[in-house]
Protein backbone atom coordinates (compact mmCIF):
# COMPACT_ATOMS: atom_id res chain seq x y z
CA UNK A 1 0.00 0.00 0.00
CA UNK A 2 2.59 2.38 0.64
CA UNK A 3 4.17 1.88 -2.94
CA UNK A 4 0.74 2.25 -4.19
CA UNK A 5 0.59 5.59 -2.54
CA UNK A 6 4.01 6.64 -3.35
CA UNK A 7 3.82 5.95 -7.42
CA UNK A 8 -0.18 6.62 -7.26
CA UNK A 9 0.12 10.51 -9.24
CA UNK A 10 2.77 9.26 -11.78
CA UNK A 11 0.32 6.07 -12.59
CA UNK A 12 -2.24 8.32 -12.40
CA UNK A 13 -0.45 10.97 -15.35
CA UNK A 14 0.69 8.26 -17.21
CA UNK A 15 -2.50 6.69 -17.94
CA UNK A 16 -4.01 9.99 -18.54
CA UNK A 17 -1.85 10.77 -20.87
CA UNK A 18 -1.85 7.43 -22.99
CA UNK A 19 -5.82 7.92 -23.26
CA UNK A 20 -5.15 11.54 -24.36
CA UNK A 21 -3.23 10.43 -27.37
CA UNK A 22 -5.21 7.43 -28.44
CA UNK A 23 -8.14 9.66 -28.58
CA UNK A 24 -7.02 12.60 -29.94
CA UNK A 25 -5.35 10.14 -32.99
CA UNK A 26 -8.76 9.01 -33.56
CA UNK A 27 -10.16 12.31 -33.70
CA UNK A 28 -7.55 13.36 -36.50
CA UNK A 29 -8.22 10.50 -38.77
CA UNK A 30 -11.92 11.06 -38.71
CA UNK A 31 -11.69 14.57 -39.08
CA UNK A 32 -9.38 13.79 -42.58
CA UNK A 33 -12.00 11.95 -43.70
CA UNK A 34 -14.52 14.08 -43.04
CA UNK A 35 -12.57 16.83 -44.89
CA UNK A 36 -12.17 14.97 -47.86
CA UNK A 37 -16.09 13.75 -47.77
CA UNK A 38 -16.54 18.03 -47.21
CA UNK A 39 -14.38 18.61 -50.48
CA UNK A 40 -12.08 20.25 -48.37
CA UNK A 41 -8.41 20.22 -48.70
CA UNK A 42 -7.51 18.04 -46.19
CA UNK A 43 -4.85 18.05 -43.67
CA UNK A 44 -0.70 17.30 -43.17
CA UNK A 45 -0.40 13.65 -42.21
CA UNK A 46 2.86 11.45 -41.90
CA UNK A 47 3.90 10.13 -45.34
CA UNK A 48 0.82 12.00 -47.20
CA UNK A 49 1.16 16.02 -48.93
CA UNK A 50 -2.21 17.36 -48.66
CA UNK A 51 -4.44 13.65 -48.11
CA UNK A 52 -7.66 15.87 -48.56
CA UNK A 53 -9.37 16.10 -52.37
CA UNK A 54 -6.92 16.34 -55.22
CA UNK A 55 -3.68 15.68 -52.87
CA UNK A 56 -0.53 14.59 -54.73
CA UNK A 57 0.62 11.14 -53.57
CA UNK A 58 -2.29 10.17 -50.99
CA UNK A 59 -5.17 7.56 -51.60
CA UNK A 60 -8.59 9.41 -52.36
CA UNK A 61 -11.51 8.34 -50.43
CA UNK A 62 -15.03 7.54 -51.67
CA UNK A 63 -16.41 10.73 -52.93
CA UNK A 64 -13.59 13.07 -53.44
CA UNK A 65 -11.11 13.25 -55.88
CA UNK A 66 -8.46 10.79 -55.77
CA UNK A 67 -6.26 13.53 -57.76
CA UNK A 68 -3.31 11.96 -59.75
CA UNK A 69 -1.54 9.02 -58.60
CA UNK A 70 -4.23 7.88 -55.93
CA UNK A 71 -5.94 5.16 -56.44
CA UNK A 72 -9.70 5.19 -58.01
CA UNK A 73 -12.54 4.07 -55.79
CA UNK A 74 -16.75 3.91 -55.84
CA UNK A 75 -18.08 7.19 -56.18
CA UNK A 76 -14.77 9.26 -56.85
CA UNK A 77 -13.41 11.11 -59.99
CA UNK A 78 -9.91 8.21 -60.23
CA UNK A 79 -8.08 11.60 -61.74
CA UNK A 80 -5.95 10.89 -64.39
CA UNK A 81 -2.87 8.83 -64.03
CA UNK A 82 0.67 9.97 -65.14
CA UNK A 83 1.64 8.26 -68.46
CA UNK A 84 -1.78 7.31 -69.52
CA UNK A 85 -2.88 8.20 -73.14
CA UNK A 86 -5.97 9.86 -72.08
CA UNK A 87 -5.77 13.34 -73.74
CA UNK A 88 -5.28 14.50 -70.38
CA UNK A 89 -2.66 16.74 -68.77
CA UNK A 90 1.13 14.78 -68.32
CA UNK A 91 3.50 15.61 -65.44
CA UNK A 92 6.32 17.89 -67.54
CA UNK A 93 3.56 18.94 -70.09
CA UNK A 94 3.50 22.39 -71.33
CA UNK A 95 -0.04 22.48 -71.71
CA UNK A 96 -3.40 19.49 -72.75
CA UNK A 97 -2.38 16.69 -75.23
CA UNK A 98 -4.65 15.91 -77.43
CA UNK A 99 -5.93 12.80 -76.99
CA UNK A 100 -9.05 10.37 -77.34
CA UNK A 101 -11.56 11.75 -75.06
CA UNK A 102 -14.53 13.33 -75.56
CA UNK A 103 -14.01 16.93 -75.64
CA UNK A 104 -15.76 17.40 -72.30
CA UNK A 105 -13.93 18.90 -69.39
CA UNK A 106 -14.28 16.42 -66.38
CA UNK A 107 -13.22 17.24 -62.49
CA UNK A 108 -9.76 16.00 -61.71
CA UNK A 109 -8.67 15.94 -65.62
CA UNK A 110 -5.33 17.93 -65.50
CA UNK A 111 -7.24 19.95 -68.86
CA UNK A 112 -9.37 19.39 -71.15
CA UNK A 113 -9.41 17.31 -74.54
CA UNK A 114 -10.54 19.53 -77.77
CA UNK A 115 -13.06 17.43 -79.91
CA UNK A 116 -13.98 18.56 -83.31
CA UNK A 117 -16.88 21.28 -83.70
CA UNK A 118 -16.34 22.09 -79.79
CA UNK A 119 -15.70 25.88 -79.66
CA UNK A 120 -15.53 26.55 -82.78
CA UNK A 121 -11.79 24.80 -82.98
CA UNK A 122 -11.79 22.24 -86.31
CA UNK A 123 -8.60 20.02 -87.43
CA UNK A 124 -9.87 20.69 -90.64
CA UNK A 125 -10.00 24.22 -90.71
CA UNK A 126 -8.91 25.97 -94.10
CA UNK A 127 -10.19 26.51 -97.69
CA UNK A 128 -13.17 23.92 -96.96
CA UNK A 129 -16.02 24.15 -99.99
CA UNK A 130 -15.37 28.19 -99.81
CA UNK A 131 -12.04 28.26 -101.23
CA UNK A 132 -11.09 30.68 -98.45
CA UNK A 133 -7.35 30.35 -97.22
CA UNK A 134 -7.04 29.72 -94.25
CA UNK A 135 -7.01 32.33 -91.32
CA UNK A 136 -4.12 31.31 -88.15
CA UNK A 137 -5.71 34.54 -86.46
CA UNK A 138 -9.50 33.46 -86.41
CA UNK A 139 -9.33 29.61 -86.07
CA UNK A 140 -9.32 29.03 -89.95
CA UNK A 141 -12.07 31.14 -90.73
CA UNK A 142 -12.30 34.54 -91.43
CA UNK A 143 -15.70 36.22 -89.95
CA UNK A 144 -17.79 36.95 -93.46
CA UNK A 145 -20.99 38.37 -93.17
CA UNK A 146 -24.45 37.82 -96.01
CA UNK A 147 -24.97 41.33 -97.21
CA UNK A 148 -27.78 42.73 -99.53
CA UNK A 149 -26.97 44.88 -102.41
CA UNK A 150 -26.53 48.22 -100.66
CA UNK A 151 -23.43 47.33 -99.36
CA UNK A 152 -21.74 47.38 -102.73
CA UNK A 153 -22.58 51.59 -102.78
CA UNK A 154 -19.52 52.60 -101.74
CA UNK A 155 -17.33 50.02 -103.58
CA UNK A 156 -15.71 49.97 -106.52
CA UNK A 157 -14.91 46.86 -108.73
CA UNK A 158 -11.59 46.65 -111.16
CA UNK A 159 -10.79 44.44 -113.70
CA UNK A 160 -10.95 43.03 -117.23
CA UNK A 161 -13.76 41.60 -119.46
CA UNK A 162 -15.03 39.33 -116.26
CA UNK A 163 -15.70 42.78 -114.15
CA UNK A 164 -16.95 44.02 -117.67
CA UNK A 165 -19.90 41.50 -117.71
CA UNK A 166 -20.21 41.69 -113.70
CA UNK A 167 -21.07 45.83 -114.30
CA UNK A 168 -23.67 44.54 -117.36
CA UNK A 169 -25.04 41.50 -116.08
CA UNK A 170 -24.88 41.33 -112.22
CA UNK A 171 -27.80 44.18 -111.53
CA UNK A 172 -25.13 46.42 -109.55
CA UNK A 173 -24.51 48.74 -112.82
CA UNK A 174 -26.78 51.68 -110.66
CA UNK A 175 -25.66 51.14 -107.46
CA UNK A 176 -21.82 50.75 -107.56
CA UNK A 177 -18.64 51.86 -109.49
CA UNK A 178 -17.05 50.11 -111.98
CA UNK A 179 -13.66 50.84 -113.56
CA UNK A 180 -13.38 47.80 -115.69
CA UNK A 181 -12.30 47.25 -119.22
CA UNK A 182 -11.76 44.24 -121.72
CA UNK A 183 -7.82 43.43 -122.12
CA UNK A 184 -7.27 45.22 -118.98
CA UNK A 185 -3.91 43.89 -117.20
CA UNK A 186 -1.93 44.69 -114.21
CA UNK A 187 0.29 46.34 -116.70
CA UNK A 188 -2.16 48.78 -118.28
CA UNK A 189 -4.26 49.53 -114.80
CA UNK A 190 -2.86 52.87 -114.12
CA UNK A 191 -1.71 54.30 -117.52
CA UNK A 192 -4.94 53.13 -119.97
CA UNK A 193 -7.29 55.95 -119.52
CA UNK A 194 -10.85 53.48 -119.24
CA UNK A 195 -12.57 55.79 -116.64
CA UNK A 196 -15.76 57.91 -117.89
CA UNK A 197 -15.14 61.67 -117.01
CA UNK A 198 -19.06 62.84 -115.81
CA UNK A 199 -20.52 64.84 -118.51
CA UNK A 200 -18.02 64.61 -120.42
CA UNK A 201 -16.11 62.24 -123.59
CA UNK A 202 -13.01 62.14 -122.24
CA UNK A 203 -11.43 58.99 -120.00
CA UNK A 204 -8.82 59.43 -117.19
CA UNK A 205 -6.84 56.70 -115.83
CA UNK A 206 -7.81 54.55 -112.71
CA UNK A 207 -4.93 56.01 -110.25
CA UNK A 208 -6.80 59.20 -111.47
CA UNK A 209 -10.10 58.76 -110.53
CA UNK A 210 -9.00 57.21 -107.12
CA UNK A 211 -7.39 60.02 -106.65
CA UNK A 212 -11.01 62.00 -107.09
CA UNK A 213 -13.24 59.40 -105.57
CA UNK A 214 -12.94 57.67 -101.83
CA UNK A 215 -14.01 54.36 -101.85
CA UNK A 216 -14.78 51.92 -98.59
CA UNK A 217 -14.29 48.80 -100.56
CA UNK A 218 -12.21 47.69 -103.42
CA UNK A 219 -12.80 44.77 -105.69
CA UNK A 220 -9.87 43.55 -107.77
CA UNK A 221 -10.02 40.94 -110.49
CA UNK A 222 -6.99 40.69 -112.82
CA UNK A 223 -4.98 37.85 -114.19
CA UNK A 224 -6.54 36.54 -117.28
CA UNK A 225 -4.89 38.68 -119.87
CA UNK A 226 -1.18 38.75 -118.77
CA UNK A 227 -0.83 34.72 -118.72
CA UNK A 228 0.72 35.23 -122.28
CA UNK A 229 3.19 37.46 -121.33
CA UNK A 230 6.31 37.08 -118.72
CA UNK A 231 5.95 34.59 -115.74
CA UNK A 232 3.98 33.68 -112.53
CA UNK A 233 6.90 35.79 -110.68
CA UNK A 234 6.92 38.80 -113.06
CA UNK A 235 3.26 38.61 -112.94
CA UNK A 236 3.33 39.02 -108.84
CA UNK A 237 5.52 41.27 -108.92
CA UNK A 238 3.71 43.76 -110.85
CA UNK A 239 0.53 42.23 -108.72
CA UNK A 240 2.15 43.35 -105.62
CA UNK A 241 3.11 46.89 -106.89
CA UNK A 242 -0.93 47.58 -107.79
CA UNK A 243 -2.28 46.69 -104.66
CA UNK A 244 0.51 48.53 -103.08
CA UNK A 245 -0.68 51.79 -104.63
CA UNK A 246 -4.21 51.20 -104.34
CA UNK A 247 -3.71 51.25 -100.52
CA UNK A 248 -1.54 54.21 -100.69
CA UNK A 249 -4.54 55.74 -103.25
CA UNK A 250 -6.98 54.47 -100.66
CA UNK A 251 -5.52 53.79 -97.07
CA UNK A 252 -8.99 53.03 -95.22
CA UNK A 253 -10.48 50.88 -97.67
CA UNK A 254 -11.13 47.07 -97.41
CA UNK A 255 -9.57 45.39 -100.72
CA UNK A 256 -10.73 42.19 -102.20
CA UNK A 257 -8.45 40.56 -104.03
CA UNK A 258 -10.38 37.83 -105.95
CA UNK A 259 -8.71 34.69 -107.82
CA UNK A 260 -8.68 34.80 -111.12
CA UNK A 261 -11.38 32.37 -112.86
CA UNK A 262 -10.70 29.26 -114.56
CA UNK A 263 -11.73 28.35 -118.14
CA UNK A 264 -13.27 25.61 -119.04
CA UNK A 265 -11.12 22.04 -119.45
CA UNK A 266 -11.66 22.25 -123.00
CA UNK A 267 -10.05 25.70 -123.16
CA UNK A 268 -7.25 24.45 -121.05
CA UNK A 269 -5.94 21.53 -123.13
CA UNK A 270 -6.09 23.85 -126.41
CA UNK A 271 -2.66 23.98 -126.40
CA UNK A 272 -2.31 27.76 -125.56
CA UNK A 273 -1.03 30.05 -122.70
CA UNK A 274 -4.15 29.85 -120.68
CA UNK A 275 -4.57 26.78 -118.93
CA UNK A 276 -6.32 26.27 -115.61
CA UNK A 277 -3.06 24.99 -114.37
CA UNK A 278 -1.36 28.20 -114.60
CA UNK A 279 -4.35 29.86 -113.13
CA UNK A 280 -4.50 28.02 -109.90
CA UNK A 281 -0.21 28.61 -109.85
CA UNK A 282 -1.25 32.48 -109.75
CA UNK A 283 -4.47 32.26 -107.39
CA UNK A 284 -2.35 30.78 -104.48
CA UNK A 285 0.31 33.55 -104.98
CA UNK A 286 -2.45 36.09 -105.27
CA UNK A 287 -3.96 34.66 -101.78
CA UNK A 288 -0.73 34.61 -99.92
CA UNK A 289 -1.04 38.73 -100.27
CA UNK A 290 -3.98 38.40 -98.20
CA UNK A 291 -3.55 39.82 -94.29
CA UNK A 292 -7.25 39.41 -93.10
CA UNK A 293 -7.20 42.40 -91.59
CA UNK A 294 -7.45 44.76 -94.72
CA UNK A 295 -6.77 42.81 -97.86
CA UNK A 296 -9.37 39.48 -98.31
CA UNK A 297 -8.39 36.90 -100.97
CA UNK A 298 -11.82 35.49 -102.51
CA UNK A 299 -12.28 33.03 -104.83
CA UNK A 300 -15.69 31.96 -106.45
CA UNK A 301 -13.69 28.84 -108.71
CA UNK A 302 -15.42 26.45 -106.50
CA UNK A 303 -19.22 27.67 -107.38
CA UNK A 304 -18.17 27.58 -110.98
CA UNK A 305 -16.41 24.71 -111.96
CA UNK A 306 -17.34 21.14 -112.49
CA UNK A 307 -15.49 18.13 -110.83
CA UNK A 308 -12.56 18.45 -113.47
CA UNK A 309 -11.72 21.81 -112.33
CA UNK A 310 -12.01 23.52 -115.06
CA UNK A 311 -15.44 26.01 -115.92
CA UNK A 312 -19.22 24.14 -116.04
CA UNK A 313 -19.02 24.35 -119.88
CA UNK A 314 -22.69 25.17 -119.67
CA UNK A 315 -21.70 28.27 -118.04
CA UNK A 316 -19.65 29.66 -120.88
CA UNK A 317 -20.75 30.65 -124.60
CA UNK A 318 -16.38 30.97 -125.15
CA UNK A 319 -14.81 28.69 -122.46
CA UNK A 320 -13.05 31.93 -120.90
CA UNK A 321 -16.44 34.58 -119.62
CA UNK A 322 -19.53 33.18 -117.80
CA UNK A 323 -22.76 33.81 -119.84
CA UNK A 324 -25.12 36.37 -118.19
CA UNK A 325 -27.87 34.22 -116.28
CA UNK A 326 -24.53 32.44 -114.23
CA UNK A 327 -23.02 35.61 -112.80
CA UNK A 328 -25.79 35.44 -110.59
CA UNK A 329 -23.84 32.89 -108.89
CA UNK A 330 -20.36 35.42 -108.57
CA UNK A 331 -22.64 38.08 -107.44
CA UNK A 332 -24.46 36.09 -104.71
CA UNK A 333 -20.55 34.92 -103.16
CA UNK A 334 -19.65 37.95 -103.19
CA UNK A 335 -22.73 39.05 -100.76
CA UNK A 336 -22.34 35.76 -99.07
CA UNK A 337 -18.55 36.81 -98.57
CA UNK A 338 -18.39 40.27 -96.78
CA UNK A 339 -16.50 41.32 -93.99
CA UNK A 340 -17.99 44.03 -91.62
CA UNK A 341 -16.72 47.88 -91.25
CA UNK A 342 -14.75 48.81 -88.38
Amino acid sequence: MKWIKKWYYLILLVSTGAVYLVCMNRWQVHANASGDALGGSGTQSPGYENTGDGGNGGPSVSGGDGGWNGPPVSGGDSGWTPGADDGDWDPGDDGWTPGAGDGDWDPGDGGWTPEPGDDGWDPEDGAGDSGQPDDEGTNGQVPYMTVEDDYFADAVFIGDSRTVGLGEYGGLEDITTFYASTGLSVHKLFTANIVPVSGQKKKITVEEALQQTTFSKIYLMLGINEMGTGTVDTFMEKYQEVVARLRELQPDAIIYLQGIMKVTTKRSEQGDYITNEGIEERNVRISQLADNEKIFYLDVNPLICDEMGGMEASYTHDGVHLKAKYIEIWKQFLKEHAVPRD
